[in-house]
């Protein structure tokens, strides 16, 4: 995430709990603009928090809704999203995903005409043979599996609620489908509609589809577009299994269709009742092909391919497809009739755009957007979320070295290195990854000499982003005429900001911050002895502030990223939730640049997460007019922490060089006696599972011959803060790994302030 910490009236349903572990969760969480709305299941969640039976079941709820409040409340929606594409008022329009949607739907969706109104009908049959495919898959589980004497078998539909989210509609599926291991006792692995992850929830937190009335929340139906996607999907599965049949015509909306499916369900799916919604082991598998479309209005709310399930195919083009035209590739490169570089090595299309960072080939523009978004997305588990080859992958192979966050999908194996290759490396234990391999060449899968430098150059030299005027350079102040910098810090956190000025030894005027946060202001009060002027809310602060406030010399600042993150399946992107905090960035910067004829040095940063949609970035690149450098903090700290970084600092994308005061292995971040299992950790971020390490979840630390987590003075050195640094306010644990998980990386923003050393006054 950024620099600042996030505030949320519902903070449990933004940034997880204690009892609810959220995967991939580096995600920031601010003020939201609507209070109340609860929040979808983000991503694969471990609830282990058990309640009272009673108490999940409930007794019947007097919110049943009435047909003819279904009809309002569908009609109101309808006439909003209609409203919502024809205003001209807005000024910047949703930037549009080039990938269709993945969920889990139905057994068996009937194909439908590919027309711009039945986009929603196009999600279900295109992912209609992966859902009987996992459905298949769950069926073949263990006969002992789920024998504890709770309910809820696999394939039954229910409602799974995680603690600080709404009731979500989920499947149950057997371990075999997840790649995972088998469930705990009392505890059932389930797959979310809308985002087809995978999480392990406690028996007791489940309850039957069939109490529809009593868990459907209308709030979130009316605030989230993945809720009511997922309830298409769930009324369209539990339809195919009652043999429920519903008039529809190919310019139907989703609302046309979900009218009717809401009605039922809140009649209690007669005629067949919740009988009708039990699995039937005897539905035959849906033997058609996938459908295709070049329609893209329904991208623009897509979510990154599910984990380990076979994904959409992009651009419309079937996996197996891309596969064919990889074996072609393989078979003409082994041959001496091809090139690598000459193809996409992720699909082998021929004339890529770009070039593939870690091994030999090259990478064409969909499979390229793809990698940008992806690449740096990780699961609980410390691990990539996809291939490393392809940033997709239905099966997953995990590289055992624990320092290593590889794994490549069974299709790359396969194709790319040889047949048979898969099955071996599965019965190997431990199993290196080929970038762990001191042997470079693996089949045709080649990693290049010099990946690292290659990793950092692919995402900082676009060839797609747009070219801008280099930023302004300020010729180096003398040192007789330096003065103190003047600092406005948005979303501030834990002023990692001002100690990093503080350490490079430059004098700070005046230091405000914008911050919400009531225990990231008392760590900025209490570390730095009241120096810093908070200031609350971003969206707050005026024009007249700054000027009374200003002139400011350096503006800094890091937005929210849980709507932007790839890793939050229910993201609104840059222009709706907190998304749009970085427009708050943005006018507040211009407000503080200097006046025409001033020409004083002004400088400016703005941080972001790195797994984001492309056309975010390029939407915040345009406004920042620049674009972005991708710092890995791994390159000078114990941990991984990639971000991209706007601004005008001078030498912002000059290499990243280690201090000798840099504390770069595991070892050297740990208290006296105890020791350190591996060199590097994963990234850290504000869930308390991030800190185990590798696909066996290990603990990271050893410590009278007994393994241990990483104590919170380990995880400030680990970030680069003094030891005992978010020591404050009777804090515990989770709360200060809270706030590390939210912040900056000190070494990294000692990179780039370094500079302003010749600039500004120093102590």
């Amino acid at each position: 995430m950024k620099g600042d910490s996030r505030h949320l009236n519902e903070e449990e349903g933004a940034s997880g709990c204690e009892e609810c572990l959220i995967v991939n969760g580096n995600c920031s969480d601010q003020a939201s603009d609507t209070k109340d709305a609860p929040s979808p299941p983000v991503l694969e969640a471990m609830c282990t928090e058990a309640v009272n039976t009673s108490e999940s079941r409930g007794r019947r709820s007097s919110s049943r809704l009435s047909k003819r409040e279904v009809s309002n409340l569908l009609s109101y929606t309808q006439s909003r999203r209609r409203r919502a594409s024809s205003s001209t008022s807005t000024p910047w329009s949703s930037p549009a995903s080039p990938y269709p949607s993945i969920d889990l739907i139905e057994e068996g969706t009937p194909q439908r005409s590919s027309t711009p109104s039945t986009d929603w009908s196009q999600d279900s049959q295109q992912e209609s043979m992966d859902a009987t495919q996992l459905y298949a898959e769950s069926k073949d589980g263990d006969s002992t599996e789920y024998q504890d004497d709770k309910e809820f078998g696999i394939g039954d539909l229910v409602w799974g609620k995680i603690k600080g989210f709404s009731w979500w509609p989920a499947m149950v599926v057997s371990w075999k489908a997840t790649s995972k291991r088998q469930a705990m006792p009392g505890m059932r692995w389930v797959q979310w509609f809308g985002d087809g992850k995978f999480s392990e929830v406690s028996a007791d937190k489940l309850v039957a589809l069939g109490l529809f009335s009593q868990h459907f929340n209308l709030a979130t139906f009316n605030k989230l577009v993945s809720y009511r996607k997922a309830m298409y999907h769930t009324l369209e599965r539990a339809r195919v299994r009652a043999g429920k049949t519903f008039p529809s015509s190919p310019g139907d909306s989703l609302e046309d269709k979900l009218k009717p499916m809401l009605e039922w369900a809140h009649g209690g799916f007669k005629p067949t009742g919740i009988e009708g919604l039990k699995p039937n082991n005897k539905q035959p598998e849906n033997k058609s092909r996938r459908g295709t479309t070049n329609n893209d209005s329904a991208a623009s709310e897509s979510y990154p391919p599910p984990k380990r399930l076979k994904t959409n195919s992009y651009g419309g083009k079937d996996r197996g497809q891309d596969d064919e035209s990889r074996e072609r590739m393989a078979s003409d490169v082994t041959n001496n009739k091809g090139n690598l570089e000459e193809r996409c090595l992720s699909c082998g299309r021929k004339n890529p755009v770009s070039f593939h960072p870690l091994f030999e080939g090259g990478l064409c523009q969909s499979c390229r957007d793809r990698f940008l978004e992806l690449f740096y997305m990780y699961d609980e588990d410390g691990y990539q979320s996809y291939c490393t080859v392809c940033c997709e992958g239905r099966e997953l192979l995990l590289c055992s070295n624990t320092s290593c966050c590889r794994c490549f999908c069974v299709e790359c194996l396969e194709v790319l290195v040889g047949t048979g290759t898969a099955e071996d490396a599965k019965l190997q234990e431990p199993w290196s990854c080929y970038m762990c391999l001191p042997q470079r060449c693996h089949g045709v899968l080649r990693r290049r000499k010099d990946w690292n430098m290659r990793l950092q150059d692919f995402f900082t030299s676009d060839p797609d982003l747009e070219e801008f005027e280099p930023p302004k350079l300020y010729p180096a102040i003398p040192a007789a005429k330096r003065r103190p910098i003047r600092v406005l810090s948005l979303f501030d956190g834990i002023a990692t900001g001002y100690l990093v000025l503080k350490e490079l030894g430059i004098k700070v005027e005046k230091y405000v911050a914008s911050e919400v946060c009531t225990e990231s202001i008392a760590v900025g009060t209490v570390k730095h002895e009241g120096q810093i002027k908070y200031v609350n809310d971003v969206r707050k602060i005026t024009k007249k502030n700054i000027e009374e406030w200003g002139p400011f010399d350096l503006v800094i600042g890091g937005s929210p990223c849980n709507d932007l993150s790839n890793v939050n399946p229910a993201r609104k992107g840059l222009y709706e939730g907190t998304g749009r905090l970085f427009f708050e960035f943005y006018h507040l910067l211009n407000y503080t640049r200097p006046k025409e004829g001033d020409n004083r040095p002004f400088f400016w940063m703005f941080e972001n997460v790195v797994a984001m949609k492309v056309n975010d970035k390029k939407d915040i690149s345009r406004f920042l007019a620049c674009n972005p450098v991708m710092i890995d903090a791994i390159k000078v700290s114990a941990a991984h922490r990639a971000r991209y970084f706007w601004g005008n600092l001078p030498g912002m994308n000059r290499p990243v060089i280690a201090s000798k005061n840099d504390k770069l292995e595991l070892q050297d971040c740990l208290e006296f006696s105890r020791t350190a299992k591996l060199k590097k950790v994963q990234t850290i971020t504000t869930k308390s599972n991030s800190i185990r390490q590798g696909k066996n979840q290990l603990f990271p630390v050893v410590m009278n011959g007994k393994d241990d987590v990483l104590w919170c003075t380990e995880l400030e050195r680990i970030f680069g803060f003094p030891a005992h640094y978010t020591d404050v306010s009777n804090m515990g644990r989770g709360a200060r790994q809270k706030l590390l998980g939210r912040s900056w990386s000190v070494p990294v923003i000692r990179h780039l302030f370094a500079p302003l050393k010749d600039y500004f006054a120093c102590e």
